[in-house]
């Protein structure tokens, strides 16, 4: 049986340290904090690129970024997400729509969620009324609610294309 449309879910979480913002979806949001990572720790995007590559059957975020490799040390996600878009193309799959949210005490996405659906839009190519953004808070309970850090869920829904 051949399927028009799949369905792929991504999960990524982050510490934070001092700093003066989070990089989310590409977008600096300012805050006290900064994520920690091998690349520049952008959880939305990394979660989007598992969802993506996931949904295609075309490996993971780990396998075609590995840690290990210097050139991914502080690599921009926009960039590893737009390179796993052409990937999953190849393929024969192309992004439709994703809906992603972001668990954290801080920083708030609400005066930023225009300029992250945008960006992120952009970079799978296609229009800002189908990425959702979403923020919720952990209620103040372990480790995320403590202010240590972010995570972040995102599902993405993948149709047929011609390959290439």
């Amino acid at each position: 049986m051949t399927l028009a449309h799949r369905v792929g879910i991504g999960y990524d979480s982050h510490r934070f340290a001092e700093g003066h913002g989070v990089i989310l979806g590409g977008v600096l949001i300012p805050a006290a904090v900064r994520c920690t990572g091998h690349s520049d720790a952008d959880a939305v995007c990394h979660a989007l690129t598992d969802a993506i590559l996931g949904g295609a059957g075309v490996g993971d975020i780990g396998e075609m970024f590995p840690e290990t490799k210097a050139e991914n040390a502080g690599r921009d996600s926009i960039e590893m997400l737009r390179l796993a878009v052409a990937r999953v193309r190849a393929a024969g799959w192309a992004p439709a729509q994703c809906d992603i949210t972001v668990i954290a005490e801080t920083p708030k996405l609400g005066p930023h969620r225009p300029a992250i659906r945008e960006r992120l839009a952009a970079a799978i190519g296609v229009a800002p009324e189908q990425v959702m953004v979403k923020g919720k808070t952990n209620e103040g309970m372990g480790w995320i609610g403590h202010g240590e850090g972010l995570a972040c869920v995102a599902v993405a829904t993948l149709v047929r294309v011609a390959p290439g």
